[in-house]
This record gives C-alpha cells, structure tokens and sequence, in this order.
C-alpha cells in the first residue's frame, strides 16, 4: 500500500480517521514502521481536513459578503 495515494475522503470520515490514527498511535502499540506510517497518515489528512475548512470558511465569507451587500442595498434604496 505504501506509494499509493489515499483517495480525499469527505472531511468527516477525514477528521473519524484522523481521531483514530491518533488514538492508536497515543496507545503507543505500533512498531517503528507503523508508527511513521501512521504520522504520515496522520499529516496528510489533517492537511485535508485544515483544506476543507478554508474552503468552507472562505464559501461563508463570500455568501456573508453576498448577503450583507444586498440587505445594505435594500437598505440605502428605502
């Protein structure tokens, strides 16, 4: 499996994953390898989920610009 690239999961089963890489890597379990193999994991999906939530603040900002501009609009044409 090493050298595949893992498919972006929907930000909630990123984040469930995430949580759980987490928790078998704090129950200190893993071998060496595992360990790493995990970090990597790890890293790459909190990237995504870091992504996701830019994303979705950035689409807010737009819709809270979109929507604050026309109420002012309405507002100045009263």
């Amino acid at each position: 499996m090493a050298g595949k690239p893992h498919k972006a999961p929907a930000f909630e089963a990123a984040l469930a994953e995430l949580e759980q890489v987490v928790a078998d890597m704090e129950a200190g379990q893993l071998p060496l390898e595992e360990s790493l193999a995990a970090y990597r994991r790890g890293a790459e999906l909190l990237q995504q989920c870091r992504a996701r939530l830019e994303d979705a603040q950035q689409q807010v900002r737009i819709l809270e610009e979109g929507a604050l501009k026309n109420f002012a609009g309405k507002r100045d044409d009263a």
